[in-house]
């Protein structure tokens, strides 16, 4: 219900905003990623800094395509959005973003002053065909790929690799992500050890591999995977794990800490590791696609979510890591429940000891056997076919319309049957029963 009155406010909202377009922010962002008080806060932010009234429209997708696909075709006229580095690749090289100004008046410029190094290091390797993505883009969140695992059920032998996935012990108490880019090159980091071993191949090279033997490599593996994975999930998978009912999860470290901290107050034991074979890192940041109407808005909006008591604030709410590396950050992580991590990396020089979550923040020895995945461009739809084989989605197609078509046929032999015998037993009432007279 709160969706829906959500969903009927925006509506209002763009109908009456058609006129005085400028007086309205529209907000493009992932499902559950945002302390939902702060746009609020921000329209009386914006108020204070400009003198200039603004209104979000707030709007939310749960599949990077889907976003995307709106603003291919020009027909959504979002202000800013928030899409995944991958994403953001193919949309400088496609040329839909505009460049954000940090031009801010008398506000302070919260974006340069306040990302952390590595982010910028990793935006540097976005490839946007001779632009920098951090021109045209900041980051939002981050985290890793890794394994989410029950302690109670789980050998710690067997613990580390990610070919744990293909391990018989576990049949049926496995879920996997249901997101065929992370799963690709997870695996084939995994396949491709002894050439990353030897040097024939560096870990940021391999992220490019889109050759018909790695898929073929990959499905080859992911086919034996098959027969023991208890669900392909795009979100269900850390509850299932909170109760137990799967014990190994091929996931992403924001989803591990929620479902570690739920499951600690079921009396459930959960814990997550980045495999030492390596593994990939991925990274969601705001832009400005180029058929934004209030510019101005869109980049003061970027700028008051790297406030650093705000990243705070979101980190709090939905579990990810934000991108902002200050040091108030950095004070507000520290919980000396963890053993120290060299943070250096995110936060400076002066973190090379600091007590933090490692599923948050991993230490700069997990960061060394970690890359970032790239856009395949034209070669897409290989990757997505390769997924669906893995899936049995065309076998399964085929089994779920013959079940439709069966049911639907039961379904109307149902309905005459019961049509026929509602108008026999009409008729013998009819005839049968005798009219009551007053």
């Amino acid at each position: 219900m709160k969706r829906l009155f959500t969903l009927l406010a925006a509506l209002l909202l763009i109908v009456s905003c058609t006129s005085d377009r400028n007086k309205y922010l529209k907000v493009y962002n992932w499902g559950d990623y945002i302390d939902e008080s702060l746009i609020g806060e921000f329209e009386q932010w914006y108020y204070e800094q400009t003198g200039e009234e603004v209104k979000i429209i707030y709007q939310t997708f749960d599949i990077n395509e889907t976003m995307l696909s709106k603003i291919e075709k020009g027909e959504e006229d979002f202000d800013v959005v928030c899409p995944s580095d991958y994403i953001i690749e193919r949309m400088l090289r496609d040329d839909m973003l505009l460049p954000i100004d940090r031009d801010f008046g008398d506000t302070p410029n919260y974006i340069d002053d306040n990302i952390a190094p590595y982010i910028r290091e990793c935006f540097d390797k976005i490839d946007g065909s001779g632009k920098n993505a951090n021109d045209y883009s900041v980051g939002y969140m981050w985290g890793t790929a890794g394994i989410l695992y029950n302690k109670k059920y789980v050998a710690e032998e067997d613990l580390g690799t990610w070919d744990i996935i293909r391990n018989s012990k576990y049949a049926n108490k496995i879920f996997i992500k249901d997101a065929p880019r992370d799963v690709y090159c997870s695996v084939l980091i995994y396949l491709k050890q002894d050439d990353l071993k030897e040097g024939k191949i560096t870990l940021e090279e391999l992220m490019y591999d889109s050759s018909d033997a790695s898929i073929e490599a990959v499905e080859n593996y992911m086919k034996d995977v098959k027969n023991l994975v208890a669900g392909w999930e795009a979100d269900f998978g850390k509850d299932q794990m909170t109760q137990e009912r799967g014990w190994i999860n091929l996931t992403w470290s924001g989803d591990a800490v929620w479902a570690i901290e739920e499951a600690k107050a079921m009396g459930v034991e959960l814990d997550y590791y980045v495999p030492y074979e390596g593994s990939s890192v991925w990274f969601d940041g705001w832009v400005i696609p180029k058929y934004a109407k209030n510019v101005k808005a869109a980049k003061y909006f970027i700028n008051f979510l790297c406030m650093p008591e705000n990243a705070v604030r979101n980190m709090d709410v939905i579990g990810y890591v934000s991108a902002i590396g200050s040091d108030s950050v950095l004070e507000a992580i520290e919980d000396e429940e963890y053993e120290p991590l060299d943070l250096r990396y995110f936060f400076g020089p002066e973190a090379d000891s600091v007590r933090a979550n490692p599923v948050l923040y991993p230490d700069q020895s997990v960061i060394d056997r970690c890359e970032m995945m790239h856009d395949w461009g034209d070669e897409t739809p290989k990757l997505i076919s390769m997924w669906s084989r893995v899936k049995g989605n065309e076998s399964s197609n085929v089994v779920t319309i013959v079940i439709i078509c069966v049911f639907a046929v039961l379904l109307v032999i149902f309905a005459l049957r019961r049509s026929i015998s509602k108008s026999r037993r009409g008729s013998s009432n009819k005839k049968g029963k005798k009219p009551v007279r007053k």
